[in-house]
């Protein structure tokens, strides 16, 4: 398991040898009608599919900034250039777990579309736990993915049978999506530690855990089940299995 913290890029071996060479489109930073053109970023380990979904972006005027194998060269390809939707793959068997390869693809500044086997339904609910926007099959015409691609640059939410299969065969997305410090925060305090002692154990500020928590009501809040005491976010620590009780009935 890798640190949420680590930088991706560490210990990716020869990663600028493996990973594509970034490409830019002939197109300007702007589109003939004016509109920023969309940059996107490509992470398949298949090369034909990043091939194939690169000649597509590029007839469709979107510019191509980097393509790669995992999300580790992804980071070595663009350098710290920007880009606006990454089109990642979910099963690239290169030791990360789909959370943080969503969450480091985010952390680049881009929005996630994820591209994959539509019947591996478990790795897209995680994916889509993680903060991406929206799910495309790769059995979907490259103009579906296209499509897909320039919605979730917008901003919209990709409201596909795909994402509707993976809510609806999850029943544990009624919980709110906490980040793992909010449920490292919600753990300490909900256990029975004044905010002070839980930043203590962090290595955080006061304030900052106390912006922590609100984060957390405020998920709460979204999914119907507000946790406005202390002993309503203990409920939901319980019902979320962040926090357990042992034998005795003291938590564990």
């Amino acid at each position: 398991m890798h640190d949420d913290n680590d930088d991706p890029a560490r210990g990716a071996s020869g990663a600028s040898a493996a990973a594509d060479d970034a490409a830019t489109s002939a197109t300007a930073a702007t589109g003939p009608t004016g509109q920023a053109t969309v940059r996107v970023a490509i992470v398949d380990d298949h090369e034909s599919v990043r091939l194939g979904i690169r000649a597509a972006c590029q007839d469709a005027g979107f510019e191509v900034v980097a393509t790669s194998a995992s999300v580790s060269e992804l980071w070595v390809a663009l350098a710290g250039s920007g880009c606006d939707v990454v089109v990642l793959d979910l099963s690239l068997g290169d030791g990360f777990t789909v959370t943080e390869n969503v969450q480091h693809a985010l952390s680049i500044g881009a929005a996630v579309l994820v591209h994959s086997i539509a019947d591996r339904v478990g790795l897209v609910r995680e994916a889509l736990a993680a903060g991406a926007a929206g799910v495309i099959p790769k059995s979907a015409a490259t103009s579906a993915v296209v499509a897909a691609i320039a919605a979730v640059a917008r901003g919209d939410v990709l409201n596909n049978l795909e994402w509707a299969s993976a809510i609806d065969a999850d029943r544990e997305f009624g919980k709110a999506q906490l980040a793992q410090r909010e449920r490292d925060v919600l753990h300490l305090y909900a256990s029975g530690l004044p905010l002070s002692q839980v930043a203590l154990k962090l290595g955080i500020k006061t304030s900052t855990a106390k912006e922590y928590l609100d984060r957390i009501r405020a998920k709460y809040v979204e999914v119907g089940r507000p946790a406005r005491s202390k002993v309503e976010l203990l409920r939901r620590a319980v019902e979320d299995g962040i926090l357990a009780f042992d034998e005795t009935g003291n938590v564990d």
